[in-house]
């Protein structure tokens, strides 16, 4: 399990379009997303993918990290792997 966090993202930007964007860049589906508005803005998402490795991410990462879209210059980093339990 991996997540994937994504910065700067236009708030108005729904989950299919997150995921047709993600996978036009290599990405496979991710299975979960929250999102985090903050102050509004920069909103952010983290997004989970059940199974994919982080490694895999990280190749993909450079792909979409400070790309230009929608608008804006969105960020992308592979979050430091957790323990759910």
């Amino acid at each position: 399990m991996a997540d994937l966090w994504i910065g700067n993202v236009e708030e108005s930007t729904s989950d299919d379009e997150i995921r047709d964007f993600l996978i036009k860049y290599g990405f496979p589906p991710f299975d979960q997303v929250m999102r985090y508005h903050g102050t509004g803005a920069r909103p952010a998402l983290v997004l989970t993918f059940h199974d994919t490795p982080p490694d895999a991410l990280r190749r993909l990462q450079s792909r979409i990290h400070n790309m230009f879209w929608k608008s804006r210059t969105i960020v992308a980093q592979v979050m430091p792997e957790h323990d759910d339990s």
